[in-house]
């Protein structure tokens, strides 16, 4: 088994061109004395529309180790894959998330579900968690529901994880198991007994990504009560800690939260649990990189803004197909998305204040910034002639890869600055 770093944070690359401007964000936080672990993530899904391979993550997250010199651990995760998807990532991923979030609520084998329960005497009656400061009850209907609501998904988990383990065949890699992608958030009596059912898979889970109230919509900042996403992220610490002692699971799991880019505000909430318990966290944003892709393009002027132009106009019109993958993710007011027309007018000063996450900037447009987030696919249908505008705004791109990265993401939530 593969050991995660207390913290570690999870970056998208959809055209495997920004590896090494997203390691250089690490590089500057370890030089001030923060080590946070890149771990580069794609999913199956996400190569299907671009049309790359597992393989490609692995080489430019290779290149840009060797390119920076960057003697401390890095993994490429599967992102969100299953036993009918895992196949393609086993001899390039080193970091598996487990997605079983459709397995969540799916009954299980009533023998099984009434052996688990006769195992663990310990989740009936009250319950009472350090950190948490009123105990729980869990009677026998409630523990019964819990039971039939989670248990197959944690087998399910169990399933896929020997499933990698067998093909691995030896090579160690971490293990995350999602559950993000449902309609409510687990409660932490849900929670507890979830960890407890993944222990009896015996996997060693080193990252869990619980479902948080509130929408967690694309490429822009978190939308909910603030107070109470604190309240339940301090109950999952809490709750890991007390499992992690009760079931032997890894003494390094912690939380993962799968942000969908940009929740600046829930940060400060996140950084105080963090420095009050001593416990780490997994963030997950990825599709924040390819945004910058554009914002560098435009910013380059000519050719690259007049792609970049091309890029949300064409997004523009086949914005409901686009929109149609993430549609739970996504909150767009068409009526507040700028004609094609007029963004072709538009000088490089207008599209990046448009596009890039400044709520203080008048210009900032949460609408169209969140449909160019899921319009990557755009890019991907206009094949080599994107790609060699990639490498011909190189010096612009990076830089705005590399700040973005290291100044709204990893200073506010690991260096506290």
């Amino acid at each position: 088994m593969l050991t995660l770093g207390r913290f570690s944070i999870g970056v998208g690359d959809r055209f495997a061109h920004q590896a090494k401007a997203q390691l250089q964000a690490c590089a500057a936080a370890a030089a001030r004395g923060v080590n946070v672990v890149p771990v580069w993530n794609k999913s199956n899904r996400e190569h299907g529309i671009v049309g790359s391979e597992p393989g490609s993550v692995r080489a430019a997250a290779d290149e840009a180790v060797r390119a920076c010199g960057w003697a401390l651990p890095y993994h490429v995760d599967a992102d969100h894959i299953n036993l009918t998807t895992v196949d393609r990532f086993i001899d390039a991923s080193d970091f598996y998330t487990l997605d079983v979030a459709s397995a969540i609520g799916e009954a299980p084998n009533a023998d099984r579900a009434q052996a688990f329960v006769d195992r663990h005497p310990e989740l009936l009656g009250e319950v009472s968690i350090p950190g948490i400061p009123t105990p729980f009850a869990i009677d026998a209907a409630e523990l019964g529901r819990i039971v039939w609501k989670y248990l197959s998904a944690a087998m399910q988990a169990g399933a896929i994880y020997r499933h990698v383990h067998q093909r691995r065949a030896g090579r160690p890699f971490i293990t995350e198991v999602s559950m993000d992608e449902t309609d409510a958030p687990q409660t932490p009596p849900e929670l507890l007994v979830l960890l407890a059912a993944l222990a009896d898979e015996r996997i060693p889970i080193q990252t869990i990504a619980p479902k948080f109230t509130g929408r967690f919509n694309k490429g822009v900042d978190y939308v909910g009560d603030v107070a109470q996403f604190e309240r339940e992220f301090r109950d999952d610490l809490a709750v890991i800690a007390f499992a992690i002692a009760q079931y032997g699971l890894p003494a390094d799991l912690k939380l993962s939260v799968h942000s969908g880019s940009d929740k600046f505000s829930i940060y400060p909430a996140i950084r105080q649990a963090l420095l009050e318990t001593g416990a780490g966290v997994h963030l997950k944003t990825a599709g924040t990189t390819w945004l910058e892709e554009l914002i560098g393009l435009a910013e380059a002027g000519g050719e690259g803004l007049a792609l970049a132009r091309e890029v949300y106009a064409k997004a523009f019109v086949d914005r409901e197909a686009l929109c149609e993958p993430y549609a739970a993710v996504v909150d767009i007011n068409a009526a507040r998305l700028p004609a094609p027309a007029e963004v072709a007018g538009w000088t490089a000063e207008q599209y990046t204040s448009a596009l890039r996450h400044d709520r203080t900037n008048a210009g900032f447009n949460p609408d169209l910034r969140q449909l160019l987030h899921v319009g990557f696919k755009v890019a991907s249908k206009m094949g080599d002639r994107y790609l060699q505008m990639l490498d011909a705004c190189e010096a612009s791109i990076s830089r705005n890869v590399t700040a973005n990265l290291f100044d709204r993401h990893i200073v506010p939530l690991f260096l506290g600055e």
